[in-house]
Parts: structure tokens; sequence; C-alpha cells
């Protein structure tokens, strides 16, 4: 790789924003990276093209890597299938990297397929690089990873997501308050404690007012099977007309009101919105990462990325349930509603009536279309940090990215004035930054974000707990 590449292709255009300063990775082998690493690549493209939400997202990394999971420890002497547990297994004889790879391939591209079919051609591009035809799994292996994923396929599409309709909520999900139109100082609200949909100009230039992103999601079945008992544990919001709610109101407003360059990379670099890997796809590049610096082999990239999958789905699973529960309200329209008619400051440098405050994020999306709490991209990293510090038997992590001068799509050509580099010498910081970034965007208040660490850091652990049983015959 190059010493100056690509990270992520995040929100709003960041490929031309940030890259990764690193030292070149060390190699794998001739052959270059994993299968399994490939098929995270593959996914993650998808990913980038379509248009599921974060906990959509992250359930989908948990299935390709779940079909790759079982369809590989099919040929591990001692690993359970979730699904089939140790009836596929394979001869010792058989038990070759080539066999496992071609297992792994054929699992992994009938769950992204059924995940994402518009990708199709992309997937089969990979098959075919790879060596493989996806229309003929008349090997013993291809059979294998086939039937390892169709068990898993079978019981996800009645998990509780509704994939096969759409994702659509099956609650009856209402908003208690009116759409909040975000170019308009705000006048009213029915509840100003409670979400209110917003509607402004996206990134293709409609007027949009997205609902609630899937308010059943709690629903959805666990990887750990604690992701709601978990959810359930965590304590309530402060209510509206507490002393509380202004004072993390007033807050927002003196964050943002003072960002730093740093801080406003901070708020972008980890943003994640629309055309992104989202946050869960982001851990996903971290582990690539790790995988070529500790020189993985495939059998540890399986099980990595397996975990790490499971805890990303348990953490969209356990944070929506928490969101659905309480309903919140976004700081865009608490700070509008206790601020209207006083002259606030606001990132900038400027003053505004607090009834036209608006988020340090980009005008065509201007915050996520979900309550405010818990914060996702907490839970989210702080699970998947988990995840990766128990699996390297440490914390170390190592890494940085740049932000380059002018690169800013909320100030853009302004900030930041020179290059800012964010560095992460462990997962924690890394988590803890993924975090704090939606304080400084404006998206968050303080509880919701560390709320949610406290969450995802449970969450990651209960989803390690469970992959380890897997893999370890313990099932």
């Amino acid at each position: 790789m190059s010493v100056r590449r690509s990270l992520c292709a995040t929100a709003v255009a960041l490929t031309t924003m940030i890259a990764l300063i690193l030292p070149a990775a060390p190699a794998q082998a001739a052959a270059g990276p994993t299968v399994a690493v490939r098929w995270n690549e593959a996914l993650l493209a998808a990913i980038r093209t379509g248009t599921l939400g974060p906990p959509m997202v992250a359930r989908a990394l948990a299935i390709v890597h779940t079909c790759a999971y079982d369809a590989w420890a099919a040929y591990d002497a001692v690993a359970v299938g979730t699904r089939l547990g140790g009836s596929l297994r394979r001869p010792a004889s058989e038990r070759t990297e080539a066999n496992k790879n071609e297992a792994i391939s054929f699992a992994a591209h009938l769950a992204a397929v059924d995940l994402y079919p518009a990708q199709r051609a992309g997937f089969d591009a990979l098959m075919a690089e790879l060596g493989y035809d996806p229309a003929n799994p008349s090997s013993r292996p291809a059979q294998v990873g086939v039937s390892a994923c169709g068990a898993v396929l079978d019981q996800r599409h009645a998990d509780g997501s509704n994939q096969l309709g759409g994702y659509a909520d099956t609650t009856g999900y209402a908003p208690v308050n009116a759409p909040v139109v975000v170019a308009e100082p705000l006048t009213t609200l029915n509840d100003p404690g409670r979400w209110a949909p917003l509607t402004f100009v996206n990134r293709a230039g409609a007027v949009v007012t997205p609902p609630f992103l899937a308010p059943h999601w709690g629903q959805v079945a666990s990887f750990s099977g604690s992701a709601r008992s978990l959810a359930d544990a965590v304590p309530a919001p402060v209510p509206y007309g507490s002393p509380g709610f202004g004072a993390q109101s007033a807050e927002i407003v003196s964050v943002t009101a003072a960002l730093t360059d740093k801080q406003k990379a901070i708020a972008e670099y980890w943003a994640d919105g629309p055309s992104s890997e989202t946050p869960p796809g982001h851990w996903s590049l971290f582990a690539q990462r790790i995988s070529a610096r500790d020189r993985h082999t495939l059998d540890q990239d399986v099980k990595m990325f397996f975990a790490l999958a499971g805890s990303v789905m348990d953490a969209g699973i356990a944070s929506w349930e928490v969101k659905r529960d309480h309903d919140s309200a976004r700081p865009i329209t608490a700070i509008r509603h206790l601020y209207r008619g006083q002259r606030i400051p606001t990132w900038g440098g400027r003053t505004v009536d607090g009834a036209s405050w608006v988020p340090y994020q980009a005008s065509t999306f201007p915050t996520p279309p979900f309550a405010e709490y818990v914060s996702g991209h907490s839970t989210f990293s702080a699970a998947a940090a988990e995840v990766l510090k128990r699996f390297t038997g440490g914390d170390a992590f190592g890494e940085q990215a740049t932000v380059a001068k002018g690169a800013s799509q909320v100030e853009p050509g302004v900030t930041p004035a020179q290059d800012v580099t964010l560095r992460w010498n462990t997962f924690t910081e890394a988590a803890d930054q993924a975090g704090m970034s939606r304080r400084y965007g404006g998206i968050h208040f303080k509880a919701g974000d560390l709320q949610g660490r406290t969450l995802g850091r449970a969450v990651g652990g209960a989803a390690w707990e469970r992959a380890k049983a897997y893999w370890t015959g313990r099932g």
C-alpha cells in the first residue's frame, strides 16, 4: 500500500479529505489479504453505494461474516457453526487452505447477494477473481459454504429485521412532533423532549423528511442473546423540563460555539453518514489494518471478523432499543426550543437566533433520523473496540488519519486552516473519540455519548464470549 492512502469513503465525499498516514503494511502472504478480508472489502464497497442505515449495515456485516465463519468451522477440528453445529465437519484430510477459501467464498457470496442484490456484479467479479463460478456450487467445499450460509439466511430472514419487507417498521411507530424545517426558525413543538423529524434539502437537491430509521430494530435477534437485556439496563435520559435537560443543551451550545479546527476535524472524520461505510463499517476498516499489522492467517481473520461483526450488530440492536424506548429529542430541536428568540453563539464565530441553531454538520444531512439517546456511534465504537482489544490481547492500536487543509464539508476551503492529524494509540482512544465527535458535531448530548460507550463495552464483551464459545466448540 502507499504511505499515504485513503482510509475510508466517509460521509459527504470525505475520501478527498482524509488520508491514513502509515508505514507500508507488512505483507501477510505473497497472495495478499485473506479471503475474509477480501469479502469484507467487497461488502464495504456495496455498503458505500447502498442506502441501508447503520443498524442494517451492522446486521449485513454480521450475516456475511457469520456465513463465512460457519463455512470455515466445517474445516476446523473443534469449532461449531452457529446454526448447524458440527454437522458439516469435514475429515482432517480435507482441511486445506484451498478448501477453506472456497467454502468461505461461496458462503460469503450467497450472503452478500442476499443482502445487496443490486451489487451482485461486484460480488460475482470477486468470485471470478478468486477462481470460482458462483453459478456452479458443485464441489464439496462450495456445497459446504452454500449449506452453512443457507441455514444462516433462513434464520435471519425471520429475525425481526423485516429484511424481506424492505426493513419497514413493524411496530406502528409515529412521531409525536410534526416535522421541523431546518431552514426555517422553530415556532412550536408538541413535545420538546421527544424526537422530531427534520425537513431539509439532501445531497441530490431534493427536499426530504426522513422518517425514524428502523424503530423496530430492538426486536431483532441478537448474536449474543443479551443485546436487549443490556439495553433495558441503561438508565433513562434526563426529562424535558428538568435542570439537566437545560444544562445538557447549554453545554452543546457552548461546545459547538468554541470548536477548534481539530475538534471540527474530529466531528467530520467520524461522521460516517450517507455514501460511507457507516460507523460499523468504519471499524471493519480498522480490523483490516489489524489483520495486516499482525500478519493474520485466514483462521485468525475469520474469527476476528466474526466476533467484530457480531458485536456491532448487537450494538445496533441495543442502541436502537434504547432510542425507541425513550424517543428523545436531538440537540437541534431541544436547543431551538429552549433558545428561540435569544441570540446565542455558534460555530464559525457567529451569533444566531436560537430558533435557527444548527449543529456542526453538512446541511445536506444535518442530523440522523432517529432519537438521540443513546449514541449509536458511541455504542458501535465501544463494542468494536472491546472485541478488538480481546482478540489482539491488548489495547494497542497505533493508527492515525489526516484531515487535509480546507477540506471541510461544513466550512469548505476554510477549515481546517492546516492539515490536522488524528492519532489513536489505543482502540479505546479511537472509540472515545468517535463518541466525542458527536458532541462536537452537535448531534448528541454528553449522557447519550457516555451511556452509549458503557452499553457498547457490555455488548462487545457479551459478543466476544459468544463468538469464542463457537470457535472453541462450546456452541
